[in-house]
């Protein structure tokens, strides 16, 4: 009975963001066209930055520093390893970071205006999914210059972008809600995702990692998700799947415990803000 009483409350939840998904939407593109407000080059500025990066690496990495990967001769590669590796975790720290404080940031609006709390990082999902496919446009088009074409593999890159989001939407409203009750935790988080980003294979291969520290990557179940990027982007190769199944498990239990969590934190949350 009790099961079935989580089943019919995540089912309401569900329904509730249907029925605000023209909200959702225009939030969506509220978020989109505000980022471009007062910009001349508007949308242009995706393909500038990871541009002007590219040259950046490209310079100083590689023909200053001499960073190469192993097995591979080509001058480019390492900076398209890096792009392909910082937007995987770009993806990953955009959705975890801004759901940890959109509830405390949305404070006022949620204690004047009636919706679905859970429309928030939904939101927030939705416009990092969607500034996640201009990124990606805007490096393929980075790709070109380094004479780097797109090849079959790069068709696995939905499953990554899937896997990564729901990972990082599940962590991120968890701790999100946590953050309402006790703030440290958003305090905390900011350095434990410094921490946790250098201990990602994203500026340096995973190869180099001594044996005796390798069970930290093995237990990072970001590392899985990072190469799914990497392999496909710069090897044209598809990913090691048998890789995938802790990661893919680990980010839909928590996606669904943040539901379970956020049904029962949803009355107080409102007074304690």
């Amino acid at each position: 009975m009790k099961d079935e009483g989580i089943n019919k409350e995540m089912k309401n939840m569900i329904l509730a963001l249907w029925h605000y998904r023209h909200f959702i939407l225009s939030s969506i593109r509220g978020e989109l066209k505000a980022r471009f407000a007062r910009s001349r080059l508007g949308a242009l500025w995706f393909i500038l930055h990871p541009l002007a990066q590219a040259t950046i690496f490209a310079l100083v990495l590689a023909e200053v520093l001499g960073a190469k990967l192993p097995h591979i001769e080509n001058k480019a590669a390492y900076p398209i390893y890096l792009m392909a590796g910082t937007a995987a975790w770009g993806l990953f720290s955009e959705i975890l970071n801004r759901c940890l404080n959109i509830f405390i940031e949305y404070s006022s609006m949620l204690k004047k205006i009636s919706f679905p709390r859970l429309c928030l990082p939904v939101i927030v999902w939705g416009s990092a999914l969607l500034n996640h496919a201009l990124l990606l446009l805007a490096i393929a088009f980075v790709f070109l210059f380094f004479g780097h074409y797109p090849g079959i593999a790069w068709l696995i890159i939905p499953l990554g972008i899937l896997l990564i989001s729901v990972f990082a939407f599940g962590l991120g409203v968890m701790l999100g809600i946590f953050n309402v009750f006790t703030r440290d935790v958003g305090q905390v988080m900011s350095v434990l995702m410094q921490i946790w980003f250098w201990l990602t294979p994203v500026v340096y291969p995973y190869e180099i990692i001594p044996q005796n520290l390798r069970w930290l990557a093995d237990i990072n179940p970001m590392v899985p998700l990072v190469r799914v990027y990497q392999d496909a982007l710069l090897y044209n190769r598809w990913p090691d799947f048998s890789t995938l199944w802790l990661p893919a498990i680990f980010a839909i239990a928590l996606f669904m415990l943040s539901f379970v969590l956020f049904r029962k934190a949803s009355p107080e949350m409102v007074d304690v803000l």
